[in-house]
């Protein structure tokens, strides 16, 4: 069980990693008028659902949903920041790690059992 936790914790975070990829991707496509943004889009787009898919096999949806939605969005506006596309504050930065905390706080939560409908 261990395995397959770790397993899907790790699929996850590669998911949020090419999420911001797609993000990135999907803003230099330049409304999909860029043929190799767009391709680069289309893949990472794709491989990103896929590994969510995987990873909600062990974790829970909403605790999945939200570390991948939440880690993609820092990576992508880090990614802005760091290559100047979008101005750097330390509010933003602050508010980064804010999610970034969230997220990782819901990983640290113990897995419980989901209630009976």
């Amino acid at each position: 069980m261990l395995q397959r936790t770790v397993f899907s914790w790790t699929v996850l975070l590669a998911s949020a990693l090419l999420e911001a990829v797609w993000a990135t991707a999907l803003g230099l496509s330049d409304g999909f008028t860029r043929p190799l943004p767009a391709l680069v889009f289309a893949v990472t787009a794709a491989l990103s659902m896929v590994g969510l898919g995987l990873a909600v096999k062990t974790i829970p949806l909403g605790t999945a949903y939200a570390v991948w939605v939440g880690i993609g969005a820092a990576l992508t506006v880090g990614c802005a920041m760091a290559t100047g596309a979008e101005p750097f504050s330390v509010f933003k930065v602050l508010f980064i790690a804010g999610i970034v905390g969230c997220a990782a706080g819901l990983k640290l939560l113990p897995a419980g059992t989901p209630a009976d409908p």
